[in-house]
């Protein structure tokens, strides 16, 4: 990880195209400020995570859902024997 010191006002630049500015510090809060082109998703970490954790429960009901039909089929074959 890169740790970098910024004053109120002050930025850091990524790739040329995303611009994040200290916008203020109040106690242990920091407000930042992000530039980045709307292609670019921009999440909270927490929120980043629930997204990845919704993903993971989509794609494992999938596989849920293909091995039922697969278990449906071969008892439909079982059936026509």
């Amino acid at each position: 990880m890169l740790v970098l010191s910024r004053k109120k006002g002050e930025s850091i630049v990524i790739d040329d195209h995303i611009e994040i500015t200290v916008l203020g510090v109040e106690g242990e809060t920091v407000r930042i400020g992000i530039s980045a082109p709307a292609e670019v998703d921009i999440f909270r970490k927490e929120v980043h995570l629930a997204i990845q954790e919704a993903n993971k429960q989509s794609a494992a009901s999938t596989k849920d859902h293909i091995e039922a039909l697969i278990a449906q089929f071969q008892q439909s074959v079982k059936n026509e024997k």
